[in-house]
C-alpha cells in the first residue's frame, strides 16, 4: 500500500457487497477497511485514522444513523458519505443534517461504485476546502497579532520621543523668563496632551482607538497640576461619557481641551481669584457634543478670546479637521465654547 493512498472504512452488515465495495475501491487505488456493524466501525475508528467513512444506514444492533451521530462527537472526525436505499430520500436529508458530507443511494452495478467514489471526491474537496479556510483564518490572525504588536511599539516610540521633544521645551523654559517662558509652557502642555494620546494606544488593547473618558481624565489631571497654583487657584472638573474615537480624532480633541482649558485658566479669573472650569464630553442624539466653560470674566470686547492668538488658531484648525467648528455661547456669564462631532 503507498503513502498517498486515501483510507477508506466501509461499514455495511451486507458481506457480500462489502466484498465488491472492497475490490472495486481498490482497483481505483484507495485502501479499504470493512466493518460489519457500527459498533466493529467505531472499534475501527479508535484503531486507526481514516480519510472517508462510508456508512450504511440499516444495520443489525447500532445502527447507521446513531453511529453516524457518535462519529460526528469526535475531535476532527473524517466525512461521512452516508449510504440509503433508493426510496429513503427522508433518511438521507436527516443524515445530511446530522453532518454526513454526501449520500449514496445503493443500486445494482458498476454505477453505484462510481457514485460512491464521486462521493468521497467531493468529501475531500470540502475537508480539503475546510482546513484552508481554518489556516488562512489562523495565518490572519497572526498577522493581525503581530500587527498590533508593531502598532503598540511605535505608538511607544512616539510617546518615547514626543516626550523627550517635552523634556528639551521644559529645558529652555527653564532659561528664559516672561512671555518667551509662558509660550514654551504652552507649547509643553500641547505637546504633553498628544503624548497622552500615543500612551493609551501603547498599554490598551485597542490600538485603533482612545477611551476619551480615561484620555480626558488624565488630560485633565495634567493641566490641574500645571495650572493651578496658590496664587491662582482652578479648578478642574470633567463629565465624560463612555466614548472612543479613532486616534487622529482624539488628537484633535485633546489639542481643543488643552486650549480651551489653558486660556480659562489663564483669563476667565482675576489673580487670586479662585475659579471653575468645566469640561463636558457627552453623547447627544447620533453626535458628541464637547464644552468647556467657565464663570469668569467672559469674552473679551469684539467677542474674541484673550490672548496671542496661537491657540485660537490652532482651535480652529483641530476643529476643522473634524469637520467641525467651536462656537461659543454669548449668552453664557463666563466663557462656554462647544464643539460638535459624529459619535463615530
Amino acid at each position: 500500500m503507498s503513502g498517498d493512498q486515501r483510507r477508506v472504512l466501509y461499514v455495511d452488515d451486507d458481506e457480500g457487497l462489502r466484498s465488491l465495495v472492497r475490490r472495486a475501491l481498490e482497483r481505483r487505488g484507495y485502501a479499504v477497511t470493512l466493518a460489519a456493524t457500527g459498533e466493529e466501525g467505531l472499534a475501527r475508528l479508535d484503531a486507526e485514522a481514516f480519510d472517508v467513512v462510508a456508512l450504511d444506514h440499516y444495520m443489525p444492533g447500532q445502527g447507521g444513523f446513531e453511529t453516524l451521530k457518535q462519529i460526528r462527537e469526535r475531535p476532527d472526525p473524517p466525512p461521512i458519505v452516508y449510504v440509503t436505499g433508493s426510496d429513503e430520500s427522508r433518511v438521507a436529508v436527516s443524515a445530511l443534517k446530522a453532518g454526513a458530507s454526501d449520500y449514496v443511494v445503493k443500486t445494482v452495478g458498476e454505477e453505484f461504485f462510481d457514485l460512491l467514489e464521486s462521493a468521497m471526491l467531493q468529501a475531500f474537496a470540502q475537508v480539503e476546502l475546510r482546513r484552508r479556510h481554518a489556516k488562512a483564518e489562523a495565518d490572519l490572525v497572526t498577522s493581525n497579532q503581530r500587527l498590533e504588536a508593531l502598532l503598540h511599539e511605535v505608538n511607544h516610540r512616539v510617546a518615547n520621543s514626543l516626550q523627550l521633544v517635552s523634556a528639551f521645551v521644559q529645558m529652555q523654559a527653564s532659561a528664559v523668563e516672561g512671555v518667551a517662558r509662558s509660550a514654551l509652557k504652552d507649547t509643553q502642555r500641547r505637546i504633553e496632551a498628544i503624548i497622552q494620546v500615543h500612551r493609551r494606544l501603547y498599554s490598551s488593547e485597542d490600538v485603533e482607538s482612545v477611551d476619551m473618558q480615561d484620555y480626558l481624565a488624565a488630560l485633565v489631571r495634567e493641566l490641574q497640576d500645571t495650572l493651578s497654583s496658590a496664587a491662582a487657584p482652578r479648578r478642574l472638573s470633567l463629565a465624560a461619557d463612555e466614548v472612543r474615537l479613532e486616534t487622529d480624532k482624539a488628537v484633535s480633541v485633546g489639542v481643543i481641551v488643552n486650549e480651551l482649558v489653558t486660556n480659562a485658566c489663564k483669563y476667565a479669573y482675576r489673580r487670586g481669584e479662585a475659579g471653575e472650569v468645566r469640561i463636558r464630553l457627552a453623547r447627544d442624539g447620533q453626535d458628541l457634543l464637547l464644552t468647556v466653560e467657565d464663570d469668569g470674566a467672559g469674552m473679551a470686547e469684539g467677542g474674541q478670546v484673550h490672548g496671542t492668538g496661537l491657540g485660537g488658531r490652532l482651535i480652529k484648525a483641530m476643529a476643522s479637521s473634524l469637520n467641525s467648528e467651536v462656537v461659543y455661547d454669548p449668552a453664557h456669564a463666563g466663557v462656554r465654547a462647544s464643539l460638535r462631532l459624529p459619535a463615530s
